[in-house]
């Protein structure tokens, strides 16, 4: 006897909401077992691949790739084996009758760990045997009843695939004739559906503009941004200088062993440098805490990095970044980055950032005014960095020669760090950038 389970959308961290399904490993009919990877999905902060928490045949599939799915509702159904015991159950029993299990047989060993919620070994509701099940017992396969069954949420018959080519077409499923067997929508009644809708040539309307979906990543990135601009008031300073001292000590420090195996960048000892700044500036590392009109002091720097994606910007963080020196701080720069960029930054890496560094830089923008991350307290904006002509010492003296010049921008909450405080945290990133020697008093 078969028993279809539904897997509902999982809260995967953070308290989210919904996610997009990105695309489906596995299509009705497949078998599946426990742990198996059987969907990728966007959440609000990264590409999360969920595994099956049943063993059994895949029944069907609830959502298409490309739908919003809010956590709580059914995204699969799977046609799990019960054991021997339930098998034997009278077939003849009354169907209205709930069918006693008896008690749960004894596991041993440690269950495999799955997402919260689900997994083999959770207690489930006894079921009421329906006339499905009778069917499913008597001749061991799923019968299209079954099928039927599973799709009660989504009475439109159709697949995956067959959905979301409605959604790119704009055609309402619900107005379309199906013509493929048991009253299935095909491909081509999406098309002919679309064609019957579309203008003539006489009237069309050339395309002036593309709406692109706020979803995932950029849909959190936007409340996010429009929620700290509005809550923390933002002041920013900037300063412009010659970095080419720190220029010079990275080639010098790529041709040492210790970093043969290291990408070293600038912004590696950019980094190192703002984290030296905030021992100084220990306010910069700290929180406003609304509820108990209290600013929170941290000791621990968990640093962020925004990263540009195709999905949007994130911003993972390295933990106590501070005990970190410039050779461990530079691997996990690198790592962070390459994560972030095959969308496999865990929703946990994103969450409890203390401060950010912005590195618009790298798009030849020489300088900008970065909105905090809700919650923090300072993010430093790192300009493009050139050569340019500088002039270098004074009086008799000075001259000009071409130096490398960088501008860096530092946005604070004033609710926290005062005009003084956030200056002092700006200028003394600059100085170790100009002079590194002075790192080390």
């Amino acid at each position: 006897m078969a028993e279809i389970q539904q897997f509902a959308l999982p809260d995967v961290g953070e308290g989210l909401t919904e996610a997009e399904i990105v695309s489906w490993a596995v299509q009705p009919g497949d078998t599946v077992t426990t742990n198996q990877i059987i969907v990728e999905i966007e959440t609000a902060k990264s590409l999360v691949e969920l595994p099956s928490p049943f063993a059994g045949e895949v029944v069907a599939l609830h959502v298409a790739e490309g739908d919003t799915v809010d956590v709580g509702a059914a995204i699969i159904s799977i046609a799990s084996g019960a054991s021997d015991r339930v098998a034997d159950v009278d077939a003849d029993a009354d169907a209205g009758e709930p069918i006693d299990l008896g008690p749960e047989p004894e596991r041993h060993g440690q269950e495999p760990k799955l997402l919260v919620g689900y997994g083999p070994g959770a207690p489930r509701p006894r079921r009421r045997r329906s006339t499905t099940d009778q069917a499913v017992s008597a001749t061991g396969a799923i019968p299209p009843a079954t099928i039927a069954l599973a799709e009660a949420t989504s009475p439109i018959r159709c697949t995956p695939p067959v959905r979301k080519l409605a959604k790119d077409l704009g055609v309402d499923l619900a107005t379309v004739t199906p013509t493929g067997a048991a009253a299935t929508i095909t491909t081509d009644d999406v098309l002919s559906a679309a064609d019957t809708h579309r203008p003539s040539a006489s009237t069309a309307v050339p395309e002036s503009e593309i709406r692109v979906p706020i979803r995932g990543v950029r849909k959190h990135t936007a409340a996010a941004m429009v929620s700290s601009a509005f809550t923390a008031p933002h002041v920013s300073e900037f300063v412009t200088f010659d970095i080419t001292a720190t220029i010079e000590l990275r080639s010098r420090l790529t041709a040492r062993k210790e970093f043969a195996d290291v990408r070293l960048s600038p912004l590696s000892l950019i980094a190192r440098a703002f984290l030296r700044a905030i021992e100084r500036t220990p306010a910069a590392n700290s929180r406003w805490d609304e509820a108990a009109q209290e600013i929170v002091q941290l000791s621990e720097v968990n640093l962020g990095i925004a990263a540009a994606t195709p999905r949007g910007l994130v911003v993972p963080n390295i933990r106590s970044a501070q005990r970190l020196g410039l050779r461990d701080l530079s691997v996990a720069i690198a790592e962070l980055a390459a994560t972030a960029r095959m969308g496999k930054t865990a929703p946990e890496d994103m969450a409890h950032g203390t401060a950010t560094i912005s590195n618009f830089g790298v798009f030849g923008v020489d300088a900008g005014t970065p909105i905090l991350n809700p919650g923090e307290t300072v993010i430093l904006g790192v300009g493009s960095i050139t050569r340019r002509p500088w002039i270098l010492g004074s009086g008799e003296e000075e001259t000009i020669a071409p130096r490398w010049v960088t501008t860096l921008s530092l946005s604070f909450d004033h609710r926290v760090l005062d005009g003084q405080q956030a200056s002092e945290l700006l200028a003394d990133t600059a100085s170790f950038l100009s002079e590194p020697e002075l790192a080390v008093l």
